[in-house]
């Protein structure tokens, strides 16, 4: 099966929102209580890539998983900084999927001029960890007993990846997605995650 990562667009709302409610509903692997209606995804989508990447892999018009990035916290000096999140549909698992979203998706965000991505996970989740270790990123702490949801409270492990050398010198404001999208360093990216694919 041919599969091809590209940007989301507000048309895979009601895929990712279907993609992403019943993690919602059914499982402390996201701590949002109620699902966000497709309208909120779109919103989601429409504001994020202002500035960082969502990306979707689709086989067709079937979406099939999803990634994107995210302001790692709010203060200036925090800028080079993001919090990463994938999601894969439940039938589209162990396929590489997960993989080759985060491979173009960390390139991307190196083009952009980012140097660190963190990414949460509610545990147990040990598949989650495997994917995220997979791509690089170490463990560096866990927020005990930080959310309540399904009756529970869970810690939230954090792992971290370096997506280029840091400098010794400031480093200049990332630029938007929107400046790299459809560009050669795109392009480049992209045909790498595709490659991962099964």
């Amino acid at each position: 099966m041919s599969y091809a990562i590209r940007m989301a667009t507000s048309a895979d709302a009601a895929q990712i929102q279907a993609i992403y409610e019943p993690i919602v509903r059914e499982t402390i692997i996201s701590f949002e209580l109620e699902p966000p209606t497709v309208e909120q995804i779109v919103s989601r989508i429409t504001t994020t890539t202002m500035q960082f990447p969502w990306l979707v892999c689709a086989a067709g018009d079937q979406v099939l998983g999803y990634v994107y990035a995210g302001k790692h916290r709010s203060r200036s000096a925090y800028q080079w900084s993001v919090d990463v999140t994938v999601y894969v549909h439940v039938d589209a698992r162990r396929r590489g999927i997960a993989r080759a979203l985060y491979t173009v998706l960390f390139k991307l965000l190196a083009a952009q001029g980012f140097y660190n991505a963190y990414a949460g996970i509610a545990l147990p989740n040990p598949g989650s960890v495997a994917v995220h270790e997979a791509m690089g990123m170490v463990p560096i702490g866990v927020y005990k007993q930080v959310g309540y949801k399904l009756g529970a409270w869970h810690d939230v492990g954090w792992w971290q990846v370096a997506l280029q050398p840091h400098p010794a010198s400031q480093p200049t404001p990332p630029i938007p997605v929107t400046d790299i999208l459809n560009t050669p360093v795109w392009d480049e990216a992209v045909a790498v995650g595709q490659a991962l694919q099964k």
